[in-house]
């Protein structure tokens, strides 16, 4: 089964489009976020520890590390500001 991924604002300029389906037999936020991370410099470096963006499964934001249940869809945003 897949996830939908889901990239907005930086991000979708790191991954070079602005969705993707990935094979998912399930598992956690930490998890989808080091198998991204571990596609090279850009995506290490726009996902970091340190970065700040938002995850966002099935359109509820999480925090902390959460389960991504196959088939969900999975949305990254950087922060938002509004003027």
């Amino acid at each position: 089964m897949n996830i939908r991924v889901l990239y907005f604002g930086r991000l979708k300029d790191t991954a070079g489009c602005s969705e993707e389906q990935l094979p998912w037999a399930g598992g956690s936020t930490a998890a989808l976020l080091a198998q991204l991370r571990a596609r090279g410099d850009s995506w290490a470096q726009a996902l970091a520890e340190g970065q700040v963006f938002r995850l966002v499964v099935n359109q509820q934001i999480v925090r902390g590390e959460a389960d991504i249940p196959p088939g969900a869809e999975v949305g990254i945003l950087p922060p938002v500001t509004g003027g």
